[in-house]
């Protein structure tokens, strides 16, 4: 996520805290918004590396929980899996990083996936 060297300009809540940073003229800017109130989202780059059989099918998601015990799953990848490949991907968290309990690895075989195989991540 390509930032200038002062950092990241403050968007939604916080604009006002990043006066006349951007002042080009006929510029679009999206901000990216939760579902639910109030609304915030915290863009996230995740990294996973694959183990365990060498390729295989299905999806990889993350299932992000916080500490009131709200969760939020979103998906990694879907199709072919490769291991020791690593997959890469920017996400929109809905729960604040500073109150998240634990985030689990979730993986849902393909229907022709054999019953034996196994798939961990870092």
């Amino acid at each position: 996520f390509p930032c200038p060297q002062e950092g990241c300009p403050m968007m939604g809540h916080h604009a006002d805290r990043f006066p006349d940073k951007l002042n080009w003229v006929n510029k679009k800017f999206f901000l990216n918004t939760a579902a639910d109130p109030p609304f915030t989202a915290w863009r996230q780059k995740v990294f996973m590396k694959l183990s365990g059989v060498k390729k295989i099918r299905g999806d990889i998601n993350l299932v992000f929980y916080d500490t009131q015990g709200n969760k939020k799953e979103y998906e990694i990848s879907s199709g072919d899996l490769s291991q020791e490949e690593i997959y890469t991907k920017y996400l929109d968290v809905e729960i604040n990083p500073k109150n998240t309990a634990k985030i689990e690895f979730l993986w849902n075989k393909s229907i022709f996936t054999l019953l034996w195989a196994r798939l961990g991540a870092e």
